[in-house]
Formats: structure tokens, sequence, C-alpha cells
């Protein structure tokens, strides 16, 4: 079976058209990375059954990158009750999951009648395994008030990196070394730069510098959409770049 990713959300909360991160990612596992507002709607127009999701992994706790789990899960608590079984459901992420989703699902009305076991983990710089997915979560740079992660996901021979919210910085090209397909964030153009995220151009020096094959640049801001960020990232970078879309599907 080949990885593959399915991007659900390419913008930001203030985005017009693009839903904001959701990285639907298919391996001998069915993986969730960041859930952001609108990717629940999409996640459904993939075709896939959100009841069979097991994992969802977050980079951090921006509304844009975990909001859409509230309805999910209250969805997912109104099916095990009124309609089938679902499978258990384990919740990574950085420093301060544990207290975030500990209140959030002890608190919100109804979410503690759930007949499906919830499991919350925190991970900070180490490598684990899901079925026979490899995955690092590695410390990035973006809110010096939050602890933020990067991911890279490993099947087979075929290596996926994903910055959730990042700059350039010396652990988020550890996690893009030798990456078959880099997902990174491209909030802004080279011209309109903006604070605690990456522009087009850093995008592709860290894809250059990383050894990375394929870069597909996301998490748009709308002031990207008024400037060829392909074309600015591909002067920095020599292997293949793409532009995300949602619902885009790749081959890793």
């Amino acid at each position: 079976m080949p990885m593959t990713l399915t991007i659900l959300g390419s913008g930001t909360n203030v985005h017009p058209t693009r839903a904001a991160a959701g990285y639907l990612v298919r391996t001998d596992e069915l993986l969730l990375f960041d859930f952001g507002p609108r990717t629940l709607k999409n996640l459904m127009k993939a075709g896939v059954n959100r009841h069979r999701i097991r994992h969802i992994l977050f980079s951090h706790f921006h509304a844009d990158h975990f909001s859409d789990f509230v309805p999910f899960f209250f969805d997912a608590v109104y099916h095990s009750k009124f309609v089938g079984k679902r499978p258990d459901l384990t919740i990574i992420g950085p420093r301060g999951t544990k207290k975030l989703f500990g209140l959030m699902l002890g608190n919100f009305p109804g979410f503690g009648a759930a007949r499906f076991k919830t499991t919350i983990r925190e991970v900070k710089d180490r490598t684990f395994t899901i079925g026979r997915t490899r995955i690092t979560a590695g410390t990035v740079e973006h809110s010096s008030r939050l602890h933020c992660l990067g991911y890279r996901i490993e099947y087979g021979k075929r290596v996926l990196s994903y910055s959730g919210d990042a700059m350039d910085c010396p652990g988020l090209r550890r996690l893009c070394r030798k990456a078959d397909v880099a997902v990174l964030d491209c909030s802004f153009p080279t011209q309109r730069r903006g604070p605690n995220h990456m522009h087009a151009g850093d995008c592709g020096k860290v894809a250059q510098a990383a050894g990375v094959k394929r870069l597909i640049l996301s998490h748009f801001y709308p002031i990207a959409e008024r400037y060829d960020v392909r074309r600015q990232a591909a002067r920095h970078f020599r292997g293949r770049v793409a532009k995300a879309r949602d619902l885009m599907t790749v081959k890793v």
C-alpha cells in the first residue's frame, strides 16, 4: 500500500475560499494531522468514514489547527450512543495537549457520554510507531507561547514531512531531511512577509537545504494568492514545487 496525502485544508481561519489546516495521511493506518475550521466537511467530501479515524495528531493549538475537533468529537459521541460502535481514539500533540483536551472532554456538554476510550498523549522530539508507520515529532519555532511540532512520517521507503506552522529553523530542516514530499507553511509571499511564519522563499531554502524531492506549499493567507509563490519558492529550490489546494491528493 503506498502512502498518500489528502489536503483537507490549505488555508487559514481568515481565508475566504480555503479551509484551514488539515492533512489526511493514509499508510497502513488512517492518520489525521491537524483539524482546522472547515476541514471536517472536506474530510466527508473526500469520502472518508470519519468514524474509522483512530489517531489525530496536532502540531499546535492555534484555533486554525484544531477547532473542527469539537464538532467531530460531538458527532463521534452521538454515533457511539445511537448508531454503532466506533474504535477508540488517540489524540497526540505537543506540550499542553493533556491539559487542553482534558478540560475539553471533561467539560463540554455531552462529551463525557462517549462509548469509546480516548487516550491523550504528549510528545516532544521523539519517534514512535503507529502500526507499521514511523512518526517523528520534532519541535519547530513558531510561537514563543506555545510548544509547536512538525512531523516526519515514514512508511515503507517513503518519507513525508509536515511543518505545521513554523519558521526556518534547525528542527524543521531535520524533519525534512531527504523527504520525498514536504508540506511547508507558506503563509506569505516574499514581498509581504509576516511574523512567525515562512514566506515562499523561506520554503524553497528549507527544501533545498534538506534535500527534499518535492515541495508542496500550503497554509496560505489571502495575501499569498496575489503573488506567484510557487515561482518564488522555485528560485531557491531545484526540485518539484506545487501549490496546495483543498482536496488535492498526492502519492508520496
